[in-house]
């Protein structure tokens, strides 16, 4: 007796792939106003040090030094170009371009 299980077909790739770029687009869309920010508070820190500015909001720890917040700013800018360009489909993206 041969028994036989039919399995009913699932979502294309191609269509998967477009829901992805487009949450790509809208992650790269919020990730570069958070990036801006990172960059502004590691001005407000060396304005602090340099007493051009008030008192930083954040007196101690890791991130009251100025060189961790222009490090997330890079990388939250490295991310958002990455993303984006995942998003748009562009030839230099890889393999996953169409």
């Amino acid at each position: 007796m041969v028994v036989r299980i039919r399995l009913g077909k699932g979502p294309k790739p191609a269509a998967k792939r477009v829901q992805n770029r487009r949450i790509a687009l809208g992650i790269s869309a919020l990730l570069t106003p958070s990036a801006l920010m990172a960059l502004v508070l590691a001005i407000w820190r060396i304005g602090a040090e340099l007493n051009l500015t008030g008192s930083f909001a954040i007196p101690s720890g890791p991130f009251s030094h100025w060189q961790v917040w222009m490090g997330a700013a890079a990388f939250l800018q490295l991310c958002a170009s990455a993303l984006n360009r995942y998003g748009r489909g562009d030839a230099r993206s890889g393999p996953a371009a169409s």
